[in-house]
């Protein structure tokens, strides 16, 4: 359950709404304001069509008579066809935005709901790529959203590390490994014995028998040679792993891999036969799924005794649940896997577990592709992402050079600006389509841009740098001075209603977008509204004031994307 704080917008349209209703006869929670059509309408509109009925009046008539009727101190109603349009003073806008933007819990509200988020889940001995990147920023943003509503969040990275593939890796290790290139640069030296693998088992009728005899090791729950082998590439992995993930400010409260649910699979097949769903074919046990109108049955054994991912991710579904008691799990995996999630609800379902598998939530997303392709091939196959932040690292340090070439910690802001660019260009785009990374205009810092936002986010620090004292707190300052900032206003009032529209579409998109009305409306009024050289000192305190809340806006929006902050840029 979730209790709403009024933040923004939200005290002006429960007026609204407490003073409609009983002239509609309905209660207030049967109505909802929308945003006019056109902005010059006003801040808030109700559609008339569905009460014209119960009064017998036709929605152009009604929204008429409803807007003759209107006496509301600071708001004025009028109609446009079947549209009832509600416009805010100024004055009343700017005072009821500003009374509560500086506050910490701007946008904040308070909920008994646990979620879950698995995200990332790279594959252990495989270098982390740029297409890690969409499930990595997307799964962090939402986890922010979730938590800043309240939630108890559990952020899980479900690393690959098990599966037929480490058969194959120990196998290829046990012929090729280098002990020294292990240790120069483990990633690199796996995928190298990975692919040469690949490429050899054609020709070569022993490595598959060698790379099944030993994930049949793998399984056999016996800490052999094997064993051994895997959990050094597992830790090898991982140190490298974090690297990337501190960059991106990416953190988890549990880092489980496909093997921290290896002493649950037995238990999971027993589940699975208990509900009387498992059928043997050719040598090999799979649930059959065409009542739930899936075609593919979902696998679980193996004819050779081995399990498979769907074995694991059941297991680690029923494990979730009896550990956290969910309301509601998401797995952020890409597209390509619509038909696994499909199939492990499906078993769920037909073992019995409806009541909590239907809180399970794949949220997809689109594939990022490249405009100029592969930027480097020091790996000679794969574009880490290690590399693409270096990258934008590297171009972000020529732009701070050429525009700003005397600031102080350019190191720390180029990597700042870096991380930004590539994490907003990534989360303003919907989730479920493709992402096209063009340089140019990912590391802009005009336009449609983290570095725009940023830049936006340190000019306010400068401004209130220069004033040489405080901003001016709630009641030091007279709202009725700011008219000119009716569209800052009303961009910084509906933030609160866009965050709660992201948890619930799972789209941080609107966040982004939502951050970039804020801060081009941001930008016209310092443009057109002196702070430092305002006519008065009272004028120039009240636009302070709104700089301040400029700043501590884009801050919350930003970091819940995982968008660095910098002071100065």
């Amino acid at each position: 359950m979730t209790n709403a704080t009024t933040f923004g917008l939200d005290p002006l349209a429960n007026r609204i709404i407490t003073a409609i209703a009983p002239e509609l006869g309905v209660s207030t929670a049967d109505l909802q304001l929308e945003r006019p059509r056109e902005e010059k309408h006003g801040e808030f509109s109700l559609p008339c069509f569905r009460f014209s009925k119960a009064t017998g009046k036709n929605p152009a008539q009604l929204a008429g008579d409803l807007a003759d009727g209107f006496h509301l101190e600071g708001i004025t109603a009028a109609a446009a066809g079947p549209f009832l349009n509600f416009k805010v003073d100024p004055a009343l806008l700017a005072s009821t935005v500003l009374e509560h933007a500086r506050s910490i819990d701007f946008a904040r509200t308070t909920s008994d709901e646990t979620t879950v988020v698995e995200f990332s889940s790279p594959n252990i001995a495989k270098p982390m790529h740029v297409g890690h990147l969409r499930s990595t920023v997307i799964g962090a943003a939402l986890a922010r959203i979730y938590e800043h509503l309240g939630h108890n969040v559990v952020r899980i990275n479900h690393l690959g590390d098990w599966g037929s593939q480490f058969g194959k890796l120990v196998a290829g290790w046990q012929r090729w490994g280098d002990a020294s290139k292990l240790e120069a640069d483990p990633i690199g030296h796996l995928l190298e014995i990975y692919v040469r693998y690949h490429k050899e088992e054609k020709d070569d009728e022993s490595l598959p028998a060698d790379a099944k005899k030993a994930f049949q090791e793998l399984e056999s729950g016996v800490d052999n040679e094997t064993r051994q082998t895997w959990k050094q590439f597992t830790e090898l992995s991982l140190r490298e792993f974090q690297r990337t993930y501190a960059r991106l400010g990416t953190e988890f409260d549990f880092l489980r891999g496909e093997s921290w649910y290896e002493d649950k699979l037995q238990d999971t097949l027993d589940f699975l036969e208990a509900a009387n769903i498992l059928e043997l074919d050719d040598g090999a046990w799979l649930v059959n799924l065409k009542s739930e109108g899936i075609k593919t049955p979902c696998l679980v054994k193996t004819a050779h005794g081995t399990t498979l991912y769907a074995t694991r991710d059941l297991a680690a579904a029923r494990s979730r649940w009896s550990e956290f008691q969910f309301d509601r799990c998401l797995y952020v995996v890409g597209s390509e896997q619509i038909l696994h999630f499909n199939q492990l609800k499906a078993t769920l379902k037909r073992a019995g577990e409806s009541e909590w598998s239907d809180r399970i939530e794949h949220i997809t997303f689109g594939l990022i592709r490249l405009t100029e392709g592969k930027l480097s091939t020091r790996s000679g196959l794969v574009l880490t992402l290690a590399e693409v932040l270096d990258r934008a690292a590297e171009l972000a340090r020529e732009i701070i050079a050429e525009k700003n070439p005397d600031l102080a910690n350019a190191e720390q802001v180029a990597e700042q600006v870096a991380v930004g660019a590539i994490v907003f260009h990534d989360l303003k785009h919907q989730r479920q389509k493709d992402v096209v990374f063009d340089w140019k205009e990912v590391l802009s810092f005009e336009g449609d841009t983290g570095p725009y936002l940023q830049y936006t986010h340190a000019r306010c620090c400068s401004i209130l740098r220069k004033s040489e004292k405080a901003a001016p707190t709630w009641g030091e300052f007279d709202p009725a001075l700011l008219p000119e900032s009716r569209d800052l206003m009303v961009a910084i009032g509906r933030f609160p209603q866009a965050i709660r529209e992201a948890a619930a579409k799972n789209e941080p998109m609107l966040i982004a977008q939502a951050l970039l009305k804020i801060g081009q409306a941001g930008n016209s009024f310092y443009r057109n509204c002196s702070v430092l050289k305002a006519e008065t000192p009272e004028l120039g305190n009240a636009r302070l004031a709104v700089m301040d809340s400029l700043r501590h806006v884009l801050a919350i929006g930003l970091g819940l994307l995982g968008v660095p902050t910098p002071k100065e840029m």
